[in-house]
């Protein structure tokens, strides 16, 4: 996996998303409640805080719980609330461990339809069926991981020249126009919620 991403809009971190698949899967996770770039820097801070290059499942769920939120926690924070996103993370990579091996890109490397891969997706800690959906396209879209039927498992997501979500973001205009997106569709939820 090697990619070029402009999600976080910051060099190093958008290196390490593209090459690196648990770095990704991270991005999404941490990908609620904060900005976008926000979120997918995330993963470049964790690994420089554990004095790394990259992300390591094995590692991060070896952790101890308490060091690992004050690792997320240490200003400037990862997130929001980095208290219970160090736990979802640990959670994702201890699942990661269990099921695959410690190996994220093993979720998708040999999922034979976008149905599959939807449902793998989906069992992951912390990923509800959005999130799935957003990161199936973000695989597809960007990552060139298309088994069969993935545009349809991605639903909405999956639309060729959409741009709904960080699947679509390739660089600064196509940030603004998802961040204009998710800013019409919370006016239109707050407008239906108003009648």
């Amino acid at each position: 996996m090697n990619v070029r991403m402009r999600v976080a809009q910051q060099e190093e971190a958008d290196e390490l998303l593209g090459r690196s698949p648990l770095a990704a899967l991270v991005g999404m996770l941490l990908d609620q409640q904060v900005p976008m770039e926000w979120a997918f820097t995330g993963p470049y801070t964790i690994a420089r805080r554990m004095n790394g290059e990259d992300l390591d499942a094995q590692a991060i769920a070896a952790q101890d719980p308490e060091a690992f939120e004050e690792l997320l926690a240490r200003k400037p924070a990862v997130h929001r609330y980095p208290r219970s996103m160090a736990k979802r993370v640990q959670q994702l990579c201890q699942y990661l461990v269990t099921h695959y091996d410690g190996d994220a890109e093993a979720v998708w490397r040999d999922a034979p339809t976008g149905a599959e891969l939807l449902k793998r997706l989906n069992d992951l800690p912390g990923f509800g069926k959005q999130k799935a959906q957003i990161f199936l396209a973000l695989l597809g879209k960007q990552f060139g991981v298309r088994p069969e039927g993935w545009r349809e498992a991605a639903g909405p997501y999956g639309e060729e020249g959409s741009h709904r979500s960080v699947a679509d973001i390739t660089g600064p205009e196509s940030l603004a126009e998802v961040r204009a997106y998710k800013q019409q569709m919370k006016r239109a939820a707050k407008k239906a919620a108003g009648k």
